[in-house]
């Protein structure tokens, strides 16, 4: 249902009942707007924002998943651990199953160890646990463009060069949570993906962004590392050579798993990719279709994302599982996202 509903908003189906679907959709938009601009404008008063008393660093998006936000959060907040701060993240806990930890919680777990993680929809009462709790100097806040009531020292803001504005429409029409005017509250946007796109695309994409804010403009691509298991064991990348691998995952831009694959290997390119819903979680009968896929294409190695990777088992039948590791690079503007989050770490540390 979550790849029909992509289809028809994208406009890749066609025919009279999805442009029908699309115009019901569209009927919505203007209620969720009108929602989001009432939302802002009392935000914007400060009256119904909290203070957490220490530095907050926000990460997050206008666009519904997809932008690469636990690659940042992690490469930050092993970079103030490595500056001598004492880190925290914050997040919802967006689709965790019964009060476990979610995906994203399980791999950050992985990529920041020894890091506390709190996952509360009330982003103030896990700010006052990082501090009592943890004696935290600094928390960052995973996720937390559109969740204001934390006041934030930063909002970084993480745009997908493969698809900066959710389809053009805010959703339910598109992926947009917020219009492109709410970028005037970023301190600094970082586009994700920037190698993924052509230099024109690329350059387009700056322009625009700089017509709705002053706020400087970082690019950064995500470096494939290695191959790892489930127990975090690594190989080399030159280990995919020779096999026949089927690519599965379940996050926000598929797409760009498919191209960071398709650059190490163009078999890729042009071999199935099951997908499956944001932060889904496998069952044995999503577990048998992966399987009987496998079999389908010959394959002797299943390929999957990080995040995946943390919520399966380390084979399915007698197929391995790796995981394909990613890391942050920056490209351009390196030194703005350190100068940014240096001063924001430091700002409350004294007091």
């Amino acid at each position: 249902m979550h790849t029909t509903y992509l289809d028809i908003i994208s406009g890749r189906r066609r025919g009279p009942k999805a442009a029908c679907f699309r115009g019901v959709l569209a009927l919505c938009a203007p209620a969720y707007r009108l929602a989001i601009h009432l939302r802002n404008r009392r935000l914007d008063q400060h009256r119904h924002t909290l203070a957490a008393g220490l530095p907050v660093i926000s990460v997050g998006n206008l666009t519904t998943g997809g932008t690469g936000k636990t690659p940042v959060v992690a490469w930050i907040v092993n970079r103030l651990r490595d500056s001598g701060r004492r880190p925290a993240i914050l997040s919802r806990g967006y689709k965790s199953l019964d009060g476990s930890a979610n995906d994203e919680k399980l791999l950050l777990d992985r990529l920041c160890p020894g890091i506390p993680h709190i996952q509360n929809p009330d982003r103030l009462t896990g700010a006052r646990e990082a501090i009592n709790r943890h004696q935290s100097n600094v928390v960052v806040l995973d996720d937390g463009f559109q969740h204001r009531r934390l006041r934030r020292d930063v909002d970084l803001v993480l745009i997908d060069a493969l698809n900066p504005w959710g389809y053009g429409h805010l959703l339910p029409r598109g992926l947009m949570r917020e219009p492109k005017h709410a970028l005037r509250r970023a301190s600094l946007v970082l586009i994700t993906r920037a190698d993924l796109c052509s230099p024109q695309s690329l350059a387009e994409l700056r322009r625009k962004v700089a017509r709705y804010t002053s706020a400087p403009i970082a690019t950064s691509k995500f470096r494939p590392t290695s191959l790892i298991d489930a127990h975090g064991a690594a190989t080399p990348l030159a280990a995919l050579h020779g096999q026949t691998a089927l690519a599965f995952c379940a996050i926000g831009n598929p797409d760009a798993f498919r191209r960071t694959l398709a650059a190490i290997d163009p078999r890729f390119s042009t071999t199935e990719l099951l997908t499956f819903p944001d932060h889904h979680h496998y069952s044995a009968t999503d577990l048998e279709r992966i399987a009987t896929a496998a079999q389908r294409a010959g394959a002797n190695l299943l390929l999957t994302t990080e995040k995946d990777l943390v919520k399966l088992p380390s084979t399915v039948g007698d197929i391995p599982i790796r995981a394909l590791a990613i890391g942050l690079q920056l490209t351009a503007g390196a030194d703005l996202l350190v100068g940014l989050l240096d001063a924001a770490s430091l700002r409350r540390a004294a007091a």
